[in-house]
């Protein structure tokens, strides 16, 4: 993972854009919620990750009957992931106090977080980002009230110390809730399949965190607007929370905040005035146009198409300045591509379909806005040809990639998305996926999981799709998911794109997308 500092770029405020984003704003909804017990969080290496919750005999509503000294500690479930702002009245027992209260207080989505939390952090991102507060209380009693906003489901609340002379008891833990949406608002899925309807009802749980005053893509940690997290996000909102004004709150963001030259950061922050961040990546930046395409294509709003239809041509002309004579993108090593968190494939069959997907949505959009499509009709030609002839293998089957020729699941999945063959052959080619790629290996994340269910499902391997989402998600709620998380590879769990699990986000925006898929693919298999 390279970290990328693009300091001298410039950027543009649209004003006009940004003032309709501000108008889109949403107002959040709270909800007061009480922790439900007091936990322990013991080692068990049964567990995935060496640690699991064990119910206490004390209540939450007999805290004040706890005394707490020097290295005590207290745990509160709160029974669910939530996400927002936490405070509990914190009182002194015994002698009158002749020191501060040292307090150590830990917000955490999983137990292993808790378990491992005094262990030496050596993860590749800033370690502020660890969910957990050192505060001095001169005074109690108090009301603590924290004024960062935390997601998790579990609070750790350990006295680093007192004095000899007295203890610290605590009362009426309440965490306040927050969202851009109700959980009220959806129907469940009822498909029928206990396991479906639970990794749906988990989906949900998890996009409903990440709606916030934008779609961020991790409540834990970055709470931004990445524009790859966002694409999913507003399929899976379509289908659920149908929030229309906050897709469009977004595409005025990424539309209101270009460079000079026109591309589109990859994210933006968003905690007070709207600042782009200096990241580019060639996959983000041409899914505005799928945002922008499936925003129309759900809410047939001509005012957005109007207004961002120019950024969305500023992105594919950027694009396809990548694309030489024989209709290949060669990608520039300052505007890499993503795909997944793995590094272990090469990716630039992917970008050559990516390409193609997203100009064949952008020349859709083109014909709305009674644009001429024929030089763009000229390149997909052109970038459906080179793909065809030589990054097809004829006698394989397959989609090779890079100098090396080298043939991985992603470039197929890609490929099929893009529909560059026949249908007839799509469905092939998914089946050679089927046979000779089963089970997946080498994908980090539920983002290419999720395009891996989509192409299965629309080259009509639904039966396979809905096994994977089966596996995968469901294999996270083996492991006592509560929210789907950012990074998963079933072959090797402990992974992190960051060299630390204690850094990694257990509710991910690109993690909620099975609420999406099973509510847009179930009922045509019912109605076979």
């Amino acid at each position: 993972m390279e970290f990328q500092m693009n300091s001298a770029i410039k950027f543009r405020n649209n004003t006009k854009l940004l003032k309709k984003a501000r108008q889109t704003k949403p107002k959040l909804l709270f909800k007061q919620i009480v922790p439900q017990k007091v936990v322990k969080v013991v080692a068990d290496q049964r567990e995935l990750f060496g640690y699991r919750a064990v119910s206490q005999p004390q209540k939450v509503t007999e805290l004040d009957r706890l005394s707490l000294g020097k290295g005590d500690r207290i745990v509160l479930d709160l029974g669910d992931h939530q996400v927002g702002h936490f405070q509990v009245k914190v009182n002194s027992i015994g002698s009158p106090m002749d020191a501060p209260l040292w307090l150590h207080v830990v917000f955490a989505e999983l137990p292993a977080e808790l378990g491992t939390i005094h262990e030496e952090y050596h993860g590749l991102l800033s370690s502020s980002w660890l969910a957990e507060e050192y505060l001095h209380l001169d005074v109690l009693p108090s009301l603590l009230k924290l004024p960062r906003r935390y997601a998790c489901r579990y609070i750790m609340l350990e006295v680093v110390d007192t004095s000899p002379k007295w203890k610290v008891t605590f009362s009426e833990p309440l965490f306040t809730a927050e969202s851009a949406v109700s959980s009220k608002q959806i129907a469940e899925l009822n498909s029928g399949d206990p396991l479906l309807d639970k990794i749906d009802q988990v989906s949900c749980k998890t996009l409903h965190d990440c709606m916030q005053n934008v779609f961020e893509d991790g409540p834990k940690r970055d709470q931004r607007l990445w524009l790859g997290d966002l694409r999913l996000q507003a399929l899976a909102n379509y289908a659920t929370f149908d929030n229309q004004k906050l897709v469009k709150r977004c595409l005025y963001l990424f539309g209101g905040l270009t460079t000079e030259d026109g591309r589109i950061s990859a994210n933006i922050f968003t905690q007070n005035n709207p600042i782009p961040d200096d990241t580019f990546l060639y996959d983000y930046s041409l899914f505005f146009i799928s945002t922008l395409a499936d925003y129309f294509t759900h809410y047939h709003d001509t005012e957005v198409l109007q207004d961002l239809f120019p950024i969305a041509q500023q992105q594919i002309e950027q694009a396809l300045q990548l694309v030489n004579q024989q209709g290949q993108v060669v990608l520039d090593s300052e505007w890499p591509i993503f795909i997944d968190w793995s590094q272990e494939f090469d990716k630039s069959t992917c970008a050559q379909a990516v390409t193609i997907y997203a100009l064949r949505q952008f020349i859709e959009l083109a014909q709305k806005m009674k644009i001429s499509i024929e030089p763009y009709q000229v390149v997909l030609d052109k970038l459906t040809k080179f793909a065809t002839e030589k990054l097809y293998n004829q006698q394989c089957g397959l989609f090779v990639s890079g100098s090396r020729r080298e043939i991985n699941i992603a470039s197929q999945v890609w490929m099929a998305l893009a529909k560059v063959l026949p249908p007839n052959q799509n469905h092939e080619l998914m089946e050679k996926v089927l046979n000779k790629m089963f089970p997946v290996t080498g994908i980090a994340t539920p983002y290419m999981y999720h395009h891996i269910c989509t192409a299965l499902f629309e080259t009509q391997h639904s039966a396979e799709a809905i096994e994977l989402i089966k596996n995968y998600w469901g294999k996270m709620l083996e492991y006592g998911a509560d929210t789907f998380w950012e990074a998963f590879q079933p072959e090797k769990p402990n992974f992190s794109p960051y060299n630390s699990m204690a850094i990694n986000s257990y509710c991910h925006a690109w993690s909620c997308t099975p609420a999406y898929l099973l509510r847009k693919y179930l009922p045509a298999e019912k109605n076979k």
